[in-house]
Formats: structure tokens, C-alpha cells, sequence
């Protein structure tokens, strides 16, 4: 935009006066006047996003002119043939005014060829806005939320809303009637119908505090954990499958699925469960759950590994790209509202994210390593654990002060010859990790099984006679513990440069893996050999080819139990040891050398935690020669108190989640590629443009830890707002801010900024409680409101953005398929546990089709058990909109298709629960005709008949009756069969789906 310089500066000049004169003249003309005072982030800013930043915005790749309208220096800079686009407090002068109103096709600003057109009104807000001095304002989510307004006022909300009615001149709807109250908020709450019990004791209540006790009730119900984990769930694209080709299982899904259910009913502050996705591994001060014991922190981490996976990709490289950019769409979105990778190939368009920013997040990603996680690891066994490893210090103290004598000689010995040896000539190999001294040589060890050291120098003793046997030489173990427990032993990081790697191992059904650029779907053509099975007890050596991927990045992986279509599991007997790690090019080196590191050497030491397989073979010689002594009766009893605390350590039950790597600083992808990289890296970061975005993380790991902290800042204006604008939306059918994943510039502006900041200030000050923001919500005046609108107040918000009325909402799928259930009386209310396996028509059909069809009716479990497969998705959820899980969904598409009739209409499901809910109407004996119409309504829609409807019922059922096709149907009798689809056609009315 302008550009054009100094000539037609004279122009614009009487093009400018004329626009003024037509358009701030008389506000009139305009559907709704021009507010009194603009605002740049209320009136100014949405005009220019939508018109002027793709070409003048803080992309600098795609800017022209060199002219920047997002900022107030850009903006009022001098161009370069002269004049200023805005100066403030002069519309006459500001190039921007002339531009707007030229009607030249070369002169005119957007260009005709942008498509865009602003209205007359636009251009008067842009005049009006520079005649008042053209006040910049950073964008509006990034300024932290202040609020005036008492956090403890109970009437706050509805103060905000009716002060905005009043000024558009807007007049309230009553409050709904109970029966509506308790059918509302049933739903919103738990996701499901109120029962006819709870309906009239409500009704019946008129105590002042009626509705506050029924809102509580539902608040305490399971089921209220089960509904809001669902909507949670959208947000992290949860499936139990990979999708692609084979629609591979991903262990243990469900368990996170649970893990949301309990932190939902438990109310866990929400600063915690977003530390706990973002870092739940890492957290210090784990959290574990009450009735099993087991640590609930590290399941939030399986959020990450919810993305798709693709089978045997050629490009990896890009593959791993791709699998970052989802993580980093879905936590952006998820936790602060932004579009992040929208910076992937450049600087983003409209929003102050850089392409560096979207590089710091790349790194933290890319610094992550996906594994199986135990899901049964509890406080007592970590406590058992330490125990263990105390019993196992003790043991070889016991015997190093019972071999004080021999092991000064020994030491002094051992010290000369590894001075006197001789270096092999090592250039045709290089040693990745040595595991026959104490350490573990740099590599990662998580979860319990391999401990923090190796097993060098530990005593083996006969259990039956306390007799020392010999001692251990080193070596990497899984053992450690017993077999059957589950841990990681993970190399660092390093760049493919040799044919092969080479591991020398032993075990049984265990597993060892090259993982490249952080791929974890090994499988053939391509990367089977990627991933060897360990199951012979003697020693071998596993070769690994890796010369076609020289170049990558990747890590060895060593761990017990075995991957079954990549569904990890761990059997009793598993574990895995290994002696070294190599890398080379030809032929198996005839020896691997190995020298005890100086920090060993120490000649004042006695301790057996130094020892070499020098030192240890020197001292097995001398006790089977009887030198040293064998008894030492404390033996026995430490190591019978160490074999029963080891019998509580076996995993059995696993989700796939995250753990800890080591710190990687990406470079920037230019144009997003990766086979173009900026020189410099970028260090790992949060977001420039938010509270401490520009200090870089200290973290040796990925820096996810620090992400969470960065985001829960005090300071930080995004994350109380995005959650509770989410809560709202998830009440209301709209958020306040209706683009719920997008609060950036191409987000829509909240229509009550006031009312978002008082909700985001007072769910920090209340302790991030989730329960209590929908409690203050729900007993408000607004949410009470009744649906019904009267004309005038249709006319004048037609979209109900003000909320004089509540909003006329549709049940959402889940929601749906579980009244139908409820109605029916076939709903199992079981909390938790393994997925219902979908049910399969003849028409899913493809790879990856499960061998066995779940039941018709899901077990009668509600929707959220039922099995989510990416390639199998159940027919009725996608139809009623639940969203295909690819990415972040805050917000579904809510829409009233006929698919949707037909699928009520013709649905076997559908009709099966009519027919279970005929049959329990007519297992109610001595019901009359109106008893049992009203028995109906009831259960369907929470409230009695009117005399019409009995009417029209009785009607209905004559006609049903005198059907000559209403012969017995199957095993029905005909009486069952007519109110069957009585009660079928009951469920295609809309007053069932809808909440009105």
C-alpha cells in the first residue's frame, strides 16, 4: 500500500477532504453509529488484519513497499517517495485516508486485485480513529487481564452482561422454567439426561438455595468427569489408533482417557494438569491417585504421542517434521490460543510469532523421546525401589569391609597394569557406550529396571546356603530389579556416520532399536531392521546395517518386552542385558577394549562401587582359591529382604507416553524445509511476544518443564483466558471469544472483553478450580435465561451475541447416543477401563480392520469408552459432528444435516434402544394410555405432556395400531412393536437433541 509516491500526494490530499466531508459528517448513514471513542483493538485492528497485513504486516518476506501497519513506528515512519501512511491527529495528511478512498484502479488501496473492499463505515472508523491521534494498543489478548469487579461478587457476570444489554437497547428473556433449568444443566454438566426422580424433587424444591444444591449434585456426580474429559479430549486429538495404512494400536490410550475422568472429578486445579501434559514426567512433586496409588503425573505426557503415525514414510526426515509440527499445533492451540505453526515456513502473518519462535518449540520437541510408561508405578514401589538399591550398597560394603586386607593388595596391583597397557589401535570402531564398569556411560536410563549403575561388583550369593558365590562383572541389566520390570536404556544423541552399529547383548523377549529422527513406528519394508528381537540367554552380537540413513540423527534403544504391532508389552520373564554399544564399518572388531575411567583409579580408595572387571576377576580368582572369605552370614538375610520388595516392582500395564531427552537447539527451516537450515540455531524458548519469552531455557533436556512454568507466569495474559473462555463456549455453545483455538489477530474479538478478564482473573485468585468457574457460571442469572426469543429481540441480535436469551443448543453426538441409553435403561454406568470395541457395518471396510466387531450397543458403556479408530470411526459420531482427530478442536462444527435424520430414523442402534425402552414402558403394569405417555416425556425430554400432545399421542398410536404392516415384528408382540416406534419416533423429534 502507497507506494506510489510524491505525485499523487496532491490527490489524496482532496480526495481525503472529500471522504471526510461525506463520512465523519454524519454518522447516521451508517446500520449501527460510530462509537464515540475507537479503539485500535475493538474497531481499528480487524480492519487492518483482514485488508492490510498480509502485504503490511510483521512478515517481512511477504511486505511491500517496506510500509508496516502492525506496529505505531512502522506505521508513522516516512515512506520512501515521501508523505507518512498515518499521522496522527491529521486525517488530511495521512497517505492511509487518500489510499482508501482513491478510486483509481492503481491508486486504490486494497488493490482490486486482493479481492478485498472496505465499506464505507471501515473507512470512517479509520478517519475518525487517526482524527483522535491514532492510539496504538498491543493486541488485545496480550495485555494481561485486569478486572475492577469484586472476584466475589455474585452477580458479577450477569452486571457485565445486562450492562451491555441495556446499552444496545435489548431486553432479557425470563428465566427458564424449572423443568428446562434441570434438563440444561444436567446435560451441560454430565452429558446426560436428568432422571425422572431428580426432575421432580427439583420441581418440588422451592427452597431459596433449590438450584444451587441441584447444580452441586451434578457437579459431584462421575459423570460430570466423564463429560468434560470428553471435551478435553477433542483438544489433544485423542484416538486409540495411528491411523494411515494399518491403524496401529497406541498402547494404553485409554489409560490417559481415565487419567482425565479422575482429574476432572477430583478438580484438579488446572496450572497442575497443564503441568502435567506438558511436563508430567519431570515434575518433581509427582501427584498419585488416591484409590490405586499409582502416580498420575506422567499420564499427561501420553497427550503428545495422540498424533497420527505413518507406516514406513520414504522422506523420515520430513515425516519427523510433520509429527513436530502437529505436537506443536495441538500444545500451542491447546494451552494458549495461538496458531503457532503458522510461523513454520516464515514469520506469520498476522500474529507477532516469528519463525524462531516456531524453531525454540521445534527444538523442545524435537528434544523429546516417545516410550512405553509404566501406568502401575506407585509411591510404595518407589519407595520399594530405593530400598532395593540401599539392600544392594549394603551388600557390597559388607563385603568390602570383610575384604578390607585383599583389597588394598588388589587395588595396588590393578593400578600398575592399567598404567602398563598397551592402546589398541581403535580407528576401525567407536565405542557408543561401554557398560563394563560402574557407570552407564553417559546413556539415559528411565523407568526402574536398569538403576543408575551397572552390575559390577555386585555379590552373588546362593539363597540356600548365604554363601558368597563370586562377584558380578559389568554389565548393563534390567535384572537389576527382577525380570519383568520395565525401564529404558537410551544412548545419547548421535549423527549416523558408519554402515553399521553394533550392540552385544542377551535376554529374553526384549528388545533392542535404532531410532532415527525420533521414528517410532519400526517396522518393514523400509526400517524392519531397525528393531531386533533379544531371546537367547547366551551373549550375541545384534548388527544393525544403518548406512542408507548416514546423516540422521538417531539413539540406541534397549529395553525389555517386545513390541506386538507396535502395542508394547512386557511378560514376566523379559529382561535385557548388554556389555557395549559400537559403531563400524566393516567387519565385527576381534576386541573391544575397555579402560577403567581415572576417576576409579583412586589408590586411597577401598570402596567395591570403584571396582574394574580387572579388579573383579582378580578377586573371584582369590575366593574360589579360598584367599578371601565366602561366609558373611548378614548376606542372606540382605538379600531375602531384597528378593520380597522386588516382587511388588513387575509392570503389567503401560500407556505410551514421554520421556526425557537431551537438549537439541533446531536451526530455522527455511521456506520450511529441512533441507534448508539457518546457520544459527535457535535456542529453546518460549513464545518472543509473551512474559519471558526471550530467555532461553537452561534445561540439559528437552525444556518442557520450563514451557509449562513460562506459561503458568503470572504474567503470562493467555492461559487462565483461553481455559476459561473454553468453559464458557462448552455452556453456551460460543465462547466469548468464539474462535476458542484461535485468541490471535485472525481470532475474532471477544464480545464481552470485560467479562473475559474478570473470569480469567478470578480463576487464578479461586485456585484454577475447573468446578468452581462452571459453578459461578452456571448459577448465574444469564445461564438461567429461557431460550425463547421474542421477535424484536430476534431482529435486533439475530445471533444472539449479547445473551439476552440463552442459546437454542444441539446435544452433542456423545451426548446423544448415552440419552439413549438412559432412556432405554440400558446404560451401564461403569467408570473406566479397556475401550468397547467398535461396532463394524459391512461398510467398514479396509486396512487395518479389526478382526472382531464390537457389540451393537457398546456394552451399554457411554460413548467416551467406546473405541476411537482412526480408520473405523463410529458412523454416528462423525454424522452428529464429533470431529475427526487430527488436531485441535475447541470448537465443532455444529450442524443440522439430513444424514442426521435418516441416521434416527434408520440406525439399528437407534431402534434397538426403542425397543428396549417399549419394553420397559410395558414392564410397568397398570400404567394407563397418559401415564405412560407421560412415563415417555418424562425420560425424553424431563417434563410432563401437555393435553395436545396426549392427544396427538393417542392419535398416533391408532394410526400405528391399524397399520396392516404393524404385524408382529420378529419376536415383538404387536403391542411392543407400536410402542416401539412410538418411542422411536419420540427420538426424531428435535425437542430430544435440542436443549430449548
Amino acid at each position: 500500500m502507497l507506494s506510489h509516491g510524491k505525485r499523487f500526494f496532491l490527490i489524496g490530499l482532496v480526495l481525503s477532504v472529500m471522504a471526510l466531508q461525506f463520512s465523519c459528517g454524519d454518522s447516521k448513514q451508517y446500520a449501527e453509529p460510530l462509537p464515540e471513542t475507537v479503539d485500535f483493538n475493538f474497531h481499528i485492528k480487524p480492519i487492518l488484519v483482514q485488508n492490510c497485513y498480509l502485504c503490511h504486516g510483521p512478515d517481512v518476506s511477504s511486505r511491500k513497499a517496506n510500509l508496516r501497519l502492525d506496529i505505531l513506528e512502522g506505521a508513522t515512519a516516512e515512506l520512501e517517495d515521501g508523505g507518512h501512511a498515518v499521522v496522527p491527529g491529521k486525517p488530511s495528511r495521512s497517505l492511509l485516508v487518500a489510499r482508501i478512498n482513491n478510486a483509481e484502479e492503481d491508486m486504490m488501496m486494497p488493490p482490486p486485485d486482493s479481492n478485498l473492499k472496505l465499506t464505507e463505515r471501515e473507512k470512517a472508523l479509520l478517519e475518525k480513529w487517526i482524527d483522535q491521534g491514532a492510539e496504538w494498543k498491543e493486541h488485545w489478548a496480550f495485555i494481561k487481564p485486569i478486572t475492577e469487579k469484586a472476584t466475589t461478587d455474585p452477580d458479577a457476570i450477569d452486571n457485565f452482561i445486562d450492562k451491555q444489554l441495556a446499552q444496545k437497547g435489548l431486553e432479557k428473556s425470563p428465566v427458564a422454567d424449572k423443568n428446562a433449568l434441570i434438563r440444561r444443566v444436567a446435560y451441560l454438566i454430565t452429558g446426560l439426561p436428568p432422571s425422572p426422580a431428580d426432575v421432580e424433587s427439583f420441581t418440588a424444591d422451592d427452597s431459596q438455595d433449590a438450584y444451587e444444591k441441584m447444580v452441586d449434585r451434578y457437579l459431584n456426580s462421575p459423570a460430570y468427569g466423564e463429560r468434560w474429559a470428553r471435551h478435553w479430549m477433542d483438544l489433544v486429538r485423542y484416538a486409540e489408533t495411528k491411523g494411515h495404512e494399518f491403524d496401529y494400536t497406541i498402547t494404553g490410550a485409554w489409560k490417559y482417557r481415565d487419567y482425565l475422568i479422575r482429574a476432572f472429578n477430583e478438580d484438579i486445579a488446572y496450572n497442575q494438569l497443564l503441568k502435567e501434559h506438558l511436563a508430567g514426567d519431570l515434575i518433581e512433586k509427582k501427584r498419585y491417585d488416591s484409590a490405586s496409588g499409582n502416580a498420575e503425573s506422567p499420564l499427561g505426557t501420553a497427550f503428545y504421542a495422540m498424533g497420527e503415525g505413518t507406516h514406513s514414510p520414504v522422506d523420515i526426515r520430513q515425516d519427523e517434521a510433520d509429527r513436530i509440527d502437529n505436537m506443536i499445533d495441538v500444545t500451542s492451540k491447546t494451552f494458549q490460543g495461538l496458531t503457532v505453526s503458522c510461523a513454520k515456513c516464515h514469520d506469520h502473518k498476522f500474529d507477532p510469532i516469528s519463525a524462531a519462535d516456531y524453531y525454540a518449540f521445534y527444538g523442545i520437541m524435537e528434544s523429546t523421546r516417545f516410550s512405553p510408561v509404566p501406568a502401575d508405578l506407585s509411591l510404595d514401589d518407589e519407595k520399594n525401589v530405593k530400598a532395593v538399591s540401599d539392600l544392594k550398597t549394603y551388600m557390597r560394603q559388607l563385603v568390602a569391609d570383610e575384604w578390607a586386607d585383599g583389597l588394598k593388595s588388589s587395588q595396588i596391583e590393578e593400578v600398575k597394569q592399567n598404567g602398563e597397557s598397551k592402546e589398541l589401535n581403535t580407528n576401525e570402531y567407536k565405542v557408543l557406550g561401554d557398560f563394563r564398569n560402574t557407570d552407564l556411560d553417559g546413556w539415559i536410563s528411565d523407568g526402574i529396571a536398569f538403576g543408575q549403575t551397572t552390575t559390577l561388583g555386585d555379590p552373588i550369593v546362593d539363597r540356600a546356603t548365604g554363601k558368597l558365590m563370586e562377584l558380578e562383572q559389568g554389565r548393563a541389566s534390567s535384572k537389576t530389579f527382577g525380570t519383568g520390570v520395565f525401564g529404558v536404556l537410551r544412548s545419547p544423541n548421535l549423527v549416523l556416520d558408519t554402515d553399521f552399529i553394533g550392540v552385544k547383548a542377551r535376554g529374553i523377549n526384549s528388545t533392542v532399536r535404532i531410532v532415527i529422527d525420533n521414528f517410532q513406528l519400526i517396522q518393514n519394508p523400509i526400517y524392519g531392521n531397525m528393531a531386533q528381537k533379544v531371546g537367547e540367554s547366551k551373549w550375541n552380537n545384534y548388527v544393525f546395517n544403518v548406512g542408507p540413513w548416514k546423516g540422521h540423527k538417531a539413539y540406541i534403544e534397549i529395553l525389555p518386552g517386545e513390541y506386538n504391532r507396535h502395542d508394547y508389552a512386557l511378560p514376566s520373564d523379559a529382561y535385557v542385558e548388554t556389555e557395549y554399544a559400537i559403531a563400524y564399518d566393516s567387519l565385527w572388531p576381534k576386541e573391544i577394549e575397555h579402560r577403567l575411567p581415572v576417576s576409579q583409579l583412586s589408590p586411597k580408595s577401598s570402596r567395591l562401587l570403584a571396582f574394574s572387571p580387572k579388579r573383579i576377576e582378580s578377586l573371584n580368582g582369590k575366593l574360589k582359591k579360598g584367599q578371601l572369605s565366602a561366609r558373611i552370614p548378614e548376606l542372606k538375610t540382605a538379600l531375602d529382604s531384597s528378593l520380597n520388595l522386588q516382587r511388588s516392582l513387575v509392570n503389567t500395564s503401560f500407556f505410551y507416553g514421554v520421556n526425557e531427552g537431551i537438549g537439541i537447539n533446531s536451526p530455522i527451516f527455511n521456506r520450511g524445509s529441512y533441507q534448508e537450515l539457518s546457520e544459527e540455531k535457535v535456542p529453546r524458548r518460549f513464545l518472543s511476544a509473551l512474559p519471558l519469552g526471550d530467555v532461553p531455557f537452561k534445561s540439559k533436556g528437552s525444556g518442557r518443564l520450563e514451557l509449562a512454568e513460562a506459561m503458568l507466569n503470572e504474567d503470562n495474559p493467555l492461559t487462565s483466558r483461553v481455559m476459561v473462555n473454553r468453559i464458557w463456549h462448552h455452556l453456551f455453545g460460543k465462547g466469548i471469544v468464539e474462535t476458542v483455538d484461535n485468541f490471535g489477530l485472525q481470532g475474532k474479538l471477544p464480545s464481552h472483553p470485560k467479562l473475559l478478564d474478570y473470569l480469567a482473573v478470578k480463576f487464578q485468585e479461586d485456585g484454577w478450580s475447573i468446578k468452581k468457574m462452571i459453578r459461578h457460571i452456571v448459577t448465574s442469572e444469564v445461564f438461567k435465561r429461557s431460550a425463547v426469543r421474542s421477535d424484536a429481540l430476534t431482529e435486533k441480535d439475530p445471533t444472539n451475541k449479547y445473551l439476552a436469551s440463552f442459546p437454542v443448543r444441539r446435544l452433542e453426538s456423545e451426548a446423544i447416543r448415552d440419552a439413549l441409553l438412559v432412556v432405554s435403561g440400558s446404560m451401564d454406568s461403569t467408570l473406566y477401563g479397556p475401550p468397547v470395541k467398535t461396532h463394524l457395518t459391512e461398510f467398514m471396510q479396509g486396512r487395518g480392520r479389526p478382526g472382531k466387531s464390537g457389540p451393537l450397543d457398546g456394552a451399554g458403556r457411554r460413548s467416551i469408552y467406546q473405541e476411537v479408530r482412526r480408520n473405523f470411526l463410529e458412523p454416528m459420531m462423525v454424522t452428529f459432528d464429533r470431529p475427526i482427530p487430527f488436531s485441535t478442536f475447541g470448537r465443532r462444527n455444529v450442524t443440522n444435516v439430513p444424514s442426521q435424520s435418516l441416521i434416527i430414523m434408520n440406525d439399528p442402534f437407534v431402534a434397538q434402544q426403542a425397543e428396549r425402552m417399549a419394553k420397559q414402558l410395558l414392564s410397568q403394569k397398570d400404567l394407563t394410555f397418559d401415564e405412560k405417555i407421560a412415563w415417555i416425556y418424562m425420560r425424553t425430554f424431563s417434563r410432563k405432556p401437555s393435553a395436545e400432545e396426549l392427544s396427538k399421542a393417542a392419535s398416533f398410536i391408532e394410526v400405528l395400531g391399524g397399520m396392516e404392516n404393524q404385524a408382529e415384528e420378529g419376536d415383538l408382540d404387536k403391542e411392543t412393536s407400536i410402542w416401539k416406534d412410538y418411542c422411536h419416533s419420540i427420538f426424531n423429534l428435535k425437542e430430544f437433541i435440542y436443549l430449548i
